[in-house]
């Protein structure tokens, strides 16, 4: 019997771990806070899957590499897109309650960039609050040893291979397999659609570890977050539903910007947004959604709905302001199709891994399909260790970086650290402002950690470091990252692969 550690509880993590429990392997899934406290809770518009006749993985397949700006890897892609429809049956047959038709069939609904309706999704706007509850349902009822409110500190290796993981209390877990299951790190960003418990861990304890980390500059924002004191995600299913976007004088302006408009790639509409919102100057965009009507607003959107007039917002009778926010990573562990890691016995999958799949920019509502299908693909790697795939040249180099602190460093606050991702490393970039932003990184000095705050805040400097220093290495625009020094693409596109140096 295999040991099988799994760390985090989206799902990704859930998943992992109730296919590994499926058979016959011990398994212990550990998460910094509650179960379902992760990024899949607080996901909206859906699941993207090929489920009806004039549907076909090749068309999804096309709409994911066309959203990847040049940048995905076509294999890992196709691992997806196939897999899809296994990957949701089992949520399914795991009592995921997707939302149905009169007819009893499964509701579609459409999103950008998609050629077809194939979004799955359920409570109208609370896919993902419906999928971790069902997933933690099944946790609840499995042998999955789970471990809830525990913070990570360090994976521990043994001769260069994942062995376990060591706790803030100073408890080390062994296991035969280690899968990170950690999320993203929208907390290095002030405008966030992630919860707090997103503050890039996982990233940036394989790093510590010798593990290869691969395009971490390239952070997806998300076009429409709810202006105000705290970003709230506007689904992109309610601009695929029919919602335009307007200017301070009502005026549709993304039709100006790309023959798709408010449906084309996140970054695209993120960035006319940015663009728009400079012109007016600063004033938010508003998102009109007044065609739609009050009733189908509220039968189709009900956690919208219900956050917008807890604001004193009345979104069916007058447009609502929305901005970018920090919403999905890219970036992360580097991974082959498996989930296997540069450091044999660690594995990641869903948000916290890189296997080339989004490319430089994800296609709406494959994140969830992502933790469904690699969170199968990761157990069926640790138990029947298919051969392992060699990363073709777009990843050939790997980048040696110094992370740690300069002589005489100082304290920062984690509110001084997004400030300044944000200014520096957000939707646009320029090289002096990364460069300015490298050097007042390092002169902070990594919090001792003796809780799980600052646990957390060693995390982000971390990574922050790497954000900027790879973000600075790309001179060129592409996806999600946009460089107004470099504004045009380089050919052949190449992924950037970072090692954090282990002197420092």
């Amino acid at each position: 019997m295999t040991r099988v550690l799994v760390i985090g509880s989206g799902v990704a993590g859930t998943t992992a771990a109730l296919e590994a429990s499926a058979r016959g392997h011990d398994v212990v899934l550990v998460t910094k806070a509650d179960l379902a406290e992760s990024n899949t809770r607080y996901a909206q518009g859906g699941i993207a899957v090929v489920s009806t006749p004039d549907d076909s993985v090749e068309s999804h397949l096309h709409d994911t590499l066309v959203a990847g700006a040049g940048l995905s890897d076509t294999d890992t892609a196709l691992a997806l897109c196939s897999g899809g429809p296994e990957a949701v049956q089992r949520l399914i047959d795991r009592g995921v309650r997707f939302d149905r038709g009169p007819d009893g069939e499964l509701a579609h609904g459409l999103e950008a960039a998609h050629s077809h309706a194939r979004i799955l999704h359920a409570g109208g706007d609370a896919t993902g609050a419906a999928i971790a509850y069902a997933l933690v349902d099944r946790l609840r009822d499995s042998g999955v040893r789970v471990l809830t409110n525990r913070t990570v500190v360090e994976l521990v290796t043994h001769d260069g291979a994942g062995t376990g993981v060591r706790l803030l209390d100073g408890e080390v877990l062994t296991a035969d397999a280690v899968v990170l299951a950690t999320g993203g790190a929208g907390q290095l960003f002030p405008f966030t659609t992630n919860p707090e418990v997103a503050t890039g861990d996982g990233i940036a304890l394989a790093l510590r570890a010798g593990a290869v980390a691969a395009d971490l500059e390239l952070y997806q924002f998300h076009p429409t977050a709810l202006d105000g004191p705290e970003s709230f995600l506007v689904s992109e299913a309610v601009r695929g539903e029919g919602a335009v976007l307007v200017d301070a004088d009502g005026r549709r302006f993304m039709t100006d910007v790309h023959p798709d408009a408010e449906l084309a790639p996140r970054d695209v509409v993120a960035r006319g947004i940015a663009a728009q919102m400079a012109k007016q100057p600063g004033t938010p965009v508003r998102l009109d959604a007044t065609a739609l009507g009050a009733t189908f607003l509220a039968r189709r959107f009900p956690t919208i709905d219900a956050a917008c007039r807890a604001r004193g917002l009345d979104w069916s009778i007058a447009p609502i302001p929305v901005t970018p926010a920090a919403h999905y990573y890219m970036g992360g562990v580097r991974t082959d199709s498996w989930g296997r890691t540069s450091l044999p016995g660690l594995y990641a999958v869903g948000e916290v891994a890189c296997n080339g799949l989004h490319g430089a920019n994800r296609l709406a509502s494959n994140s969830l399909l992502e933790g469904a299908v690699y969170g199968i693909r990761c157990v069926r790697a640790i138990e029947e260790s298919p051969d392992a795939e060699a990363f073709d040249g777009a990843w050939a180099h790997v980048r040696t970086a110094h992370l740690g602190d300069e002589p005489g460093a100082g304290a920062f606050t984690r509110d001084d650290l997004q400030q300044l991702m944000w200014r520096a490393a957000g939707l646009a970039r320029t090289g002096d402002g990364l460069r300015e932003a490298s050097a007042t990184l390092r002169s902070w000095r990594t919090p001792d950690v003796t809780d799980a705050k600052s646990a957390e805040d060693a995390n982000l400097l971390l990574l922050a470091r790497a954000v900027v220093g790879s973000a600075l290495a790309r001179e060129e625009s592409r996806g999600g990252h946009y460089r107004t020094d470099f504004p045009t693409p380089l050919d052949p596109a190449r992924h950037s692969s970072i090692r954090m140096d282990s002197h420092a």
